[in-house]
Formats: structure tokens, C-alpha cells, sequence
């Protein structure tokens, strides 16, 4: 059995005061030079192909981050779910939508190692085509792909099912790898987009993760660190301004 653990009491240190002091919308650059958005063609290929690999009677949607505060999605059904053999990772970078070229953001996947707690979705028993296709539009965002779908194994209560989910492509430009949480934690403060900042994105899994009950000590940590960061944008921001006020020339009367 899944036992979510009472981390209610806990209280974020990423608030939303904070996150509000980094947001702001930035123009959509388009997609990266050498890549480009899938066509209606490509993406359909990629159904027919999970379809053919693994036909379901159930559909199961393991969700990590986004799609667990934001699934745009029907569903008939939602357990506690375990992935083991992955983990999630602000491992992908990130060049539109939280972010730009001139100040890239880190996206959320599951990555290879460990394990990762999340939820998984069961969709209605009809036109499993389409709904796969819907959400091959919401996830996969660039071609070359950055993230790619995968039926993984997931075990819920005492089963084990088959789920789909969206996992980094290790062999992507947008690769990251494993980073320090210190580092990410710096780009997350500081990245925007036209979907609006990176700290919000993180603000908002945190919290839907805590309050699901969910553990990811991680990202727990990640919180708080970008938390102290925004905290030292704001305090450094102020010392500037002081200190160009002290040198600033005095008018006479």
C-alpha cells in the first residue's frame, strides 16, 4: 500500500507574494532554429505507434507535475502511483514557453534512477486515439522532440499497471542531465516566458504535490531555494537603487 505521509503541517517557503515579484509574460520567440512544431502527420504516426505496442483496455495517464495541477483532460478515475526506475528532474532546457533564449528556463521530466511518487489518471473507455492525440499536442512541444511519450509500470495500491508518460530524451539537444539544485534553483527564479515564469510553474507542483500529500524531498528543497533566491533578487535590487541614489548628483534649489 501507498502511505502518503502527513506533510500538510508544512508550510512553503515559496509563496505566492514571492513568486508574483519574478512573473511577468514575455513575446513568444517561436520555435528553436533546427527545430520545428509536429504536424498533424507526425503526431498521428506516434499514436498509431503507441497504440500498436501497447493496445489498452484501461488508458492510464502517470502524471509527475503539470498535468497533476493542470491534466485539461477527462477523467474517470485518480490513485497515488509509484514509478520506479524514474525520477523527476528539472533536467530539459527550455527556450519558449517559461522561458527564452536570452534567459532559458529548466523543464520538469522524469528521468532514469530512483523513484517518483505522483498520481495516475484513468480517461474514459472511448476513442483512446483521440485523447492520445490531444495530449501529444499539450506535451510534446518540439521536433526534435524534447520529452517523448513511454508506457512505463507504475504500482498503485497492491497493482501494478501500465501507464503512459512523457520522460526526458536523453539524446535531445535540450538535454540538461542532472544538475545542482543550487543551480537550478537560480534559473528558476530568474525565467520567464509567454506562459509566464518558472517559479510559478514550481510554485504550483509543490503545491498540488503537497497537497495530495505527496513527498518529493527534492523539490521541497527546490522551493526553498528558489525562494531565497527571489528573496536576494528583491534585497540586491534595493542595494542599486540605494546605492545609485547615494551617488546620484545633488541640484541646487
Amino acid at each position: 500500500m501507498i502511505k502518503k505521509k502527513n506533510l500538510r503541517s508544512r508550510t512553503l517557503t515559496l509563496t505566492q507574494e514571492l513568486v508574483a515579484r519574478v512573473e511577468r509574460v514575455e513575446p513568444d520567440p517561436g520555435p528553436e532554429p533546427g527545430t520545428s512544431e509536429h504536424t498533424e502527420a507526425e503526431l498521428t504516426a506516434m499514436v498509431e505507434g503507441l497504440l500498436q505496442e501497447h493496445t489498452p483496455q484501461d488508458l492510464w495517464v502517470f502524471a509527475y507535475g503539470s498535468l497533476i495541477w493542470s491534466p485539461e483532460f477527462e477523467f474517470v478515475e485518480s490513485r497515488p502511483a509509484v514509478a520506479s526506475g524514474w525520477h523527476r528532474s528539472f533536467c530539459l532546457k527550455l527556450t519558449r514557453w517559461r522561458g527564452t533564449r536570452e534567459t532559458p528556463a529548466l523543464m520538469l521530466a522524469l528521468d532514469r534512477g530512483g523513484s517518483c511518487n505522483g498520481l495516475v489518471y484513468r480517461l474514459p473507455a472511448q476513442d483512446h486515439f483521440q485523447q492520445l492525440m490531444l495530449l501529444m499536442v499539450r506535451e510534446i512541444d518540439a521536433n526534435p522532440p524534447t520529452n517523448i511519450p513511454r508506457w512505463i509500470y507504475v504500482k498503485t495500491g497492491q497493482d501494478t499497471i501500465r501507464a503512459l508518460a512523457f520522460v526526458a530524451e536523453r539524446h535531445g539537444g535540450a538535454y540538461a542531465g542532472k544538475l545542482p539544485l543550487e543551480s537550478v534553483a537560480y534559473v528558476l527564479a530568474r525565467a520567464a516566458g509567454h506562459w509566464g515564469s518558472a517559479a510559478h510553474y514550481l510554485f504550483r507542483t509543490v503545491s498540488m504535490l503537497h497537497q495530495h500529500g505527496i513527498e518529493d524531498r527534492n523539490l521541497w528543497r527546490l522551493q526553498e531555494l528558489v525562494a531565497s533566491e527571489i528573496e536576494g533578487l528583491q534585497g540586491s535590487a534595493t542595494q542599486t537603487s540605494e546605492q545609485e541614489l547615494s551617488t546620484a548628483p545633488v541640484s541646487s534649489p
